[in-house]
């Protein structure tokens, strides 16, 4: 059920919504959900550079996950979509993450039971009615209701 959500119609409007998210959200655990190349890594890679993130953001589809540090807290970027099984994610070693940390998980579904409860879930989909940049992004969980949507 999403509580909230905000139709975007360039990559600039995706930028700015991840501002948004770097000013309300830095901490606790976040689920990206969404199809292939919705935007997922993208939106991620802007809300890190947002946060202060001056070293090379790279895509975790392969390593699994990027840890990043912005001044004295943790970023913890999971792609989760290469697991074999949910039992795969505890070889993470990512079950004792301080409260201050930022996870923000991709794919969560495939490692369901075993991720942290989110505060935040962001779905991302496609509007063709925006063009081909078009997303319609969806917010839910006890964090939805702290992002500044009405400045977007």
């Amino acid at each position: 059920m999403i509580e909230r959500s905000v139709e975007l119609s360039s990559a600039a409007a995706t930028q700015k919504l991840a501002a948004r998210l770097a000013a309300s959200i830095t901490s606790g655990v976040v689920y990206l959900v969404g199809d292939l190349g919705a935007g997922k890594t993208t939106l991620t890679r802007f809300w890190l550079e947002s946060l202060g993130v001056s070293s090379r953001i790279k895509s975790p589809t392969y390593t699994l996950v990027e840890e990043y540090q912005v001044n004295s807290t943790s970023v913890y970027h999971l792609d989760l979509y290469r697991l074999e099984t949910g039992e795969d994610y505890l070889d993470l070693g990512l079950d004792d993450l301080p409260d201050s940390a930022l996870m923000i998980i991709e794919w969560p579904d495939k490692a369901s039971g075993y991720t942290p409860k989110p505060d935040l879930v962001i779905e991302i989909g496609f509007t063709p009615a925006a063009g081909e940049e078009g997303r319609i992004i969806g917010f839910t969980g006890p964090k939805a209701d702290s992002i500044g949507l009405a400045e977007l």
